[in-house]
């Protein structure tokens, strides 16, 4: 049974002396907006959510290339591989579209939860390309940092051995570190029983995003993130009554205020009680 409530979430998180989302066209600096308010993208976040879903044993279509666990070079060719995909004949001229995008969803969790675009261009073969868009029912904003944040960059020295057998010490390289030295930044989220309908996204899986969303930086530690420098300090959750739900999500994350320390204040909607959730 697909999603039987609408549901409303919001993350609060803490960052402290890290990078918490590098911008690689500005010299890998913490993504900030024109008024110097942090970001984090929600690809970013989403990045994460299925790190961690893949780190609990469910089948992810987008994998890391860190993390990658079945050898495939290419999502195409995840996608097309009998093995672990779905089989070239589900992308081929006379596949069904509709039974392809049923069976992605059933197979690969982050596809029945965000979505997935299958654009495949003619193959070397001369099969024709194909195009499948799977809509998923989980949206997630970017989080933004509640007041505007304080880049620190400092100037690193890199020294590596030189050519050769490594014998006779190559030249210093310079080069430059950023981090956010404190910042509280805020997300928000979705989940549509009405998309679900379509991708099979269930209770279930609800809850397996519920639980990994606290765990969210876990195992996710590296020079511009060191462990504990990045944290959830509140998972906030709205469960509707009702497919449709009783209030819109701008109302509901509306009703959330967060301060600069980290504290936040709700505003009761009638009806709709939130679950207050300490991150890991």
């Amino acid at each position: 049974m697909s999603l039987t409530k609408k549901i409303d979430f919001a993350l609060i998180l803490k960052v402290v002396n890290a990078n918490p989302n590098g911008d690689p066209l500005n010299g890998n600096r913490p993504r900030t907006d024109f008024a110097g308010f942090g970001e984090i993208t929600d690809v970013c976040l989403k990045r994460k959510i299925r790190d961690r879903l893949q780190d609990s044993g469910e089948c992810i279509f987008v994998q890391a290339d860190e993390k990658k666990i079945d050898g495939m070079t290419s999502l195409a060719n995840r996608a097309k591989d009998k093995n672990v995909g779905l089989g070239s004949d589900a992308f081929g001229k006379k596949a069904n579209k509709d039974e392809t995008a049923k069976k992605a969803c059933e197979r690969w969790f982050d596809v029945r939860s965000f979505g997935q675009v299958f654009a495949f261009s003619k193959g070397d073969d001369g099969t024709a390309g194909v195009s499948i868009a799977v809509r998923g029912p989980v949206t997630i904003q970017s989080a933004f940092s509640i007041e505007p944040i304080n880049v620190t960059s400092t100037q690193i020295t890199k020294s590596v051995s030189g050519e050769g057998d490594g014998t006779k010490k190559g030249s210093d390289t310079m080069g430059m570190k950023h981090r956010v030295d404190n910042g509280i930044y805020v997300a928000y989220g979705a989940m549509s029983p009405q998309l679900a309908e379509r991708t099979g996204f269930s209770d279930e899986d609800a809850e397996k995003i519920k639980t990994v969303l606290t765990h969210l930086f876990e195992g996710d530690a590296s020079s511009a993130r060191p462990e504990g420098s990045m944290q959830v300090l509140k998972l906030i959750w709205w469960e509707h009554n009702c497919k449709a739900g009783q209030y819109s999500s701008a109302k509901v994350h509306n009703s959330l205020l967060v301060n600069p320390d980290g504290s936040y204040e709700l505003n009761n909607l009638e009806g709709l009680i939130p679950h207050e959730i300490n991150g890991f």
